[in-house]
């Protein structure tokens, strides 16, 4: 790009209203250290765990410090995005003057993670200003976001996925003792999860049958719509695809195997971002055509939602050598040390070079309906 060339305006969004509002700043800590500034002008955006959007600043704690999470504030200039397809640009709004446009954006990088950001909403939003976004769009962030219609559309398509039970809020609350028989019948051990979180936020490991009210319970306290799915015996492995290029397929990265080295017995919140105990093993040691398989599938998921930009697609894979789709993350954790990138860069694409390659193909595609 030469020096006279117009810098693209990226707006980064981050923090939100869910429960995964600190990895969000902590992914856009990241990415925005990475974006070339050669060639990008960064607008931070930060969403207050109240929901009011602020002009951010990029000098902000975001990063995860001596266990303390980050978050934002809420106390920059207040932001707006008009509902305007020929304005794509946000507005400052500031109590007795008139509203001022701030700058017109080219894409949104919406690094949400979560209800409230990576379901489908703040995706709505911006189909109706006509803004462009970096990732899925509306149905494929809601389905990927919900479990049970996740793995309602993979089965429709004929993938493979596990066993499981979805517990409603009204079935819960009128119909409890019926649907505690139906999950038994998935048998022990069982994973409890909120329906529509992500992190493993919530998330409960039931060797009991008198422990899975308070499971429920605790998955409740993140979203009143439960999955409970029967244990695997398997291998966790996880999967990158990246929407293809200029029309082409979508493609998928290397695989990585997650490897517990602590005394959890299964990868939750705190396994992931807060002591270090686990680690990667990218590529896996996996049968001749095994690595091959699992892209295939994880391309095959990705296509089913109707998926772009990017996601992490996460299977089992069992000791009778069967793959089985475990969930999608269509804004999977961003970190130059989350499983994501280091896919990609096991795949030959590095940290920024994959922050590029995001911008540009959200870019290249028409905004509203496609």
């Amino acid at each position: 790009m030469s020096d006279a060339s117009p810098k693209i305006r990226v707006a980064v969004v981050f923090g939100g209203r869910s429960s995964e509002h600190a990895i969000s700043c902590v992914t856009a800590g990241a990415v925005m250290a990475a974006i070339d500034r050669d060639r990008y002008e960064v607008v931070p955006v930060g969403i207050a765990r109240d929901g009011r959007w602020v002009l951010a600043s990029e000098d902000q704690q975001l990063a995860i410090e001596d266990g303390r999470l980050p978050e934002v504030s809420g106390d920059g200039k207040a932001l707006a995005l008009p509902f305007d397809p020929a304005t794509k640009g946000l507005v400052v709004v500031e109590p007795g003057r008139v509203p001022a446009t701030l700058t017109e954006v080219d894409v949104v990088l919406p690094l949400l993670h979560g209800p409230y950001g990576e379901d489908g909403t703040i995706q709505g939003m911006l189909d109706l200003a006509g803004v462009r976004y970096v990732g899925a769009g509306v149905l494929a962030s809601a389905v990927g976001m919900d479990k049970g219609f996740m793995k309602l559309v993979w089965q429709a398509r004929g993938l493979p996925v596990g066993r499981y039970v979805m517990v409603g809020d009204r079935e819960w609350r009128t119909a409890r003792t019926a649907k505690l028989d139906e999950i038994k019948q998935l048998g022990l051990p069982v994973f409890v999860k909120p329906a529509r979180a992500g992190s493993s936020m919530g998330i409960s490991k039931v060797e009991s049958e008198d422990d899975l009210t308070a499971a429920v319970e605790a998955a409740r306290e993140h979203d009143p719509k439960v999955i409970v799915e029967a244990a695997v015996v398997g291998r966790e492995i996880e999967c990158g695809v990246l929407q293809g290029l200029d029309g082409g397929p979508a493609e998928a990265s290397l695989p990585a195997e997650i490897l517990m080295t602590g005394d959890h017995d299964f990868y939750d919140f705190q396994t992931k971002y807060l002591d270090g105990t686990t680690r990667l093993a990218i590529p896996p040691d996996l049968p001749p055509g095994a690595v091959a398989e699992v892209q295939r599938l994880a391309v095959a998921a990705f296509d089913a939602l109707d998926c772009e930009g990017l996601a992490r697609v996460d299977f089992f894979y069992t000791p009778d050598g069967r793959w089985i789709l475990n969930e999608i993350n269509t804004m999977p954790g961003f970190t130059p040390s989350s499983a994501f990138p280091q896919m990609w860069a096991a795949s030959g694409l590095d940290y920024p070079a994959l922050v590029d390659r995001l911008i540009r193909t959200a870019l290249d595609r028409p905004s509203g309906l496609r």
